[in-house]
C-alpha cells in the first residue's frame, strides 16, 4: 500500500482548514448579518489565495532551498475545489438553484461571466493534472497550464468588478499576481534550472528536475 508522506497530509489538513472554519463561522452564526454573501465571498477570497499560493511555490523553492513544488499539484487543486464552493454556494445560497436565475443573472453582470470563464480554466488544469495526462499531452501539457495566470487575473478581474467601494483589496491581489507573473517571465539569477543528465539515468536529480516542470 502506498503511504502518504507526512509533509503532504499536513499541506491537505491546513487546506481545509479554512474551509471547516468558515462552515463552522456558518452555522454559528458568525459570519455577520449576511452569512450567505460572506460564506460566497470567503470562499472567492480563498480560491484567489490559493492561486498565489501555487504560484509562489517556484519563487518560494528558490529562495528558501526546499522542494516546496511537490505541494504544486495538490494546491492547485484545492484553489479549483475552493473555486467550485464559491459558485455552488452562489448557486445554492443566492440563486436557490434556479438555473433562469443564474442565466438571467450571468446576463445582468458581466463578473459573473468573467468568473465563469476563470472556473472553466481551473477546471481544464484539474482535469489535465493526472499524471497519465501529463505524459499523453507532453509539452502541450506545459503549454496547457500556463492557463494558471489568465485563470488568476480573471479571479482577480472579478474581484474588481463586484467590488463597490474599497479597491484596496483586490488591489492587493492583483499586485502580488503581477510581481508573480514577472519573477515567473524573469526570474532571478541563480535559479535557472539544470539540465537533466544525458545519460539515461534515473535518480534524484531527474526527479528533481521533473517536479519543476510546469
Amino acid at each position: 500500500m502506498r503511504t502518504i508522506p507526512r509533509q503532504s497530509s499536513l499541506v491537505f489538513g491546513l487546506s481545509l482548514m479554512p474551509l471547516a472554519g468558515l462552515v463552522a463561522a456558518f452555522l454559528l452564526g458568525g459570519l455577520g448579518a449576511n452569512p450567505a454573501e460572506a460564506l460566497i465571498r470567503q470562499l472567492g477570497d480563498w480560491t484567489l489565495r490559493f492561486l498565489l499560493i501555487t504560484l509562489a511555490l517556484r519563487p518560494a523553492q528558490h529562495w528558501l532551498g526546499w522542494r516546496l513544488l511537490r505541494h504544486r499539484r495538490m494546491l492547485g487543486l484545492f484553489a479549483f475545489f475552493y473555486a467550485v464552493l464559491h459558485f455552488a454556494a452562489y448557486a445554492v445560497l443566492d440563486a436557490g438553484l434556479d438555473p433562469g436565475y443564474i442565466l438571467d443573472d450571468i446576463a445582468k453582470r458581466p463578473y459573473i461571466t468573467v468568473g465563469l470563464v476563470g472556473l472553466a480554466l481551473l477546471f481544464a488544469l484539474a482535469f489535465t493534472s493526472a499524471s497519465g495526462l501529463r505524459r499523453r499531452l507532453g509539452v502541450w501539457w506545459r503549454r496547457l497550464h500556463w492557463a494558471i495566470y489568465p485563470a488568476a487575473a480573471l479571479g482577480v478581474m472579478h474581484f474588481f468588478m463586484l467590488t463597490r467601494a474599497d479597491y484596496r483589496e483586490p488591489a492587493v491581489y492583483a499586485m502580488l499576481l503581477s510581481a508573480l507573473l514577472l519573477l515567473r517571465i524573469r526570474p532571478a539569477p541563480g535559479s535557472v534550472q539544470k539540465k537533466p543528465p544525458i545519460n539515461g539515468g534515473k535518480g534524484h536529480a531527474e526527479k528533481r528536475v521533473e517536479e519543476n516542470r510546469e
